[in-house]
This record gives C-alpha cells, structure tokens and sequence, in this order.
C-alpha cells in the first residue's frame, strides 16, 4: 500500500488529477469554509484511497467482506479498500456559488462526484444535484491526506449499481 497522498494543481490538468483521487468522497458540510480575505475556500473530506484499490477484487454488497479472486489478502478475509482523511484548500477563490446546499445545514454529508473545471471557476459537483462553484481568476489547489487510513467494508457504487 502506498503513503499519504499529497498533490498540488497549479492549471486545469492539474485539476483534474485531483478530481479524480476525490471522486467518491465523504464531505461533511460542516468540515467547509471559505475565508475571503484569504481567497481559499477549504475542506475536510473521507476520501476513497482509489489508488490502493485492487482492480481484481469482485464488488461486495455493503457491509460484506469481499469475495476471493485470487487475492491471498482477499482469501483471507483482508478488506481490501481504504478510506483516508484528506485536506483540501484552494487559493485564488474571490467567490463562492452554491446550488441544492444550505450553509446553515451543517449536520449534512455529501458525496463528492468529481471537480469540474471551467474557465475562472471550479465546480465541486455532489451527489444528489448539489454543487459548490468557486469562482476566481486564477484558482490554485492543494490536497494531502491526513493520518493512517483507515478500512473500508466496500467500494463505492453509483447508480445501476456499476462500481467504479
């Protein structure tokens, strides 16, 4: 299994790296902030170590252990997924738009489906229609994990029940 991962995105190919390590996160809506005389808007989220992900493993249904596919780690019983906790912040950001997310719903958990990157802005898309769009001119981005990951019983599905 690979360290902590730690990224930083200075252009829009960049950006969509980090999108793609993103995708499937946990993002509690209280663990978000922008601080405008800083131009950053930060985040905390629980992201899907998709890096360590064995592409062999059969999808298990939630709360099962996977099934072996010739995986000695998976025979075993080993889960083999992982979830980390990873910092986000981007600089650069002069406005924040929001559409289907209340600020003051701060017990709300979303689920990151991946960044969208558009001339002078980034758009953080959520499962069920949610969006957050950070505007500016010249957006920059960091991300690193945070601590030791920790086991994840399955692997992230999306509708149709296709797993990633």
């Amino acid at each position: 299994m690979s360290g902590p991962l730690k990224l930083r995105a200075l252009d829009d190919e960049d950006l969509g790296v980090v999108s793609a390590f993103l995708q499937d996160a946990i993002v509690p809506l209280a663990e978000m902030e922008f601080v405008p005389g800083e131009k950053r808007f930060a985040l905390v989220a629980s992201r899907f170590r998709w890096e360590n992900c064995p592409e062999s493993a059969d999808m298990p249904a939630a709360g099962q252990a996977p099934r072996a596919t010739g995986d000695a780690s998976l025979a075993d019983g080993v889960v083999p997924y992982e979830r980390v906790s990873c910092g986000l912040a981007f600089d650069g950001v002069e406005a924040v738009r929001r559409r289907g997310l209340d600020p003051r719903d701060r017990g709300r958990i979303l689920e990151l489906l991946g960044m969208r990157i558009e001339a002078g802005a980034v758009t953080l898309e959520f499962a069920g229609a949610a969006a957050l769009r950070l505007e500016g001119t010249r957006i920059t981005c960091r991300m690193g994990d945070l601590g030791d990951p920790w086991p994840a019983q399955s692997r992230p599905r999306h509708p149709g029940g296709e797993a990633l």
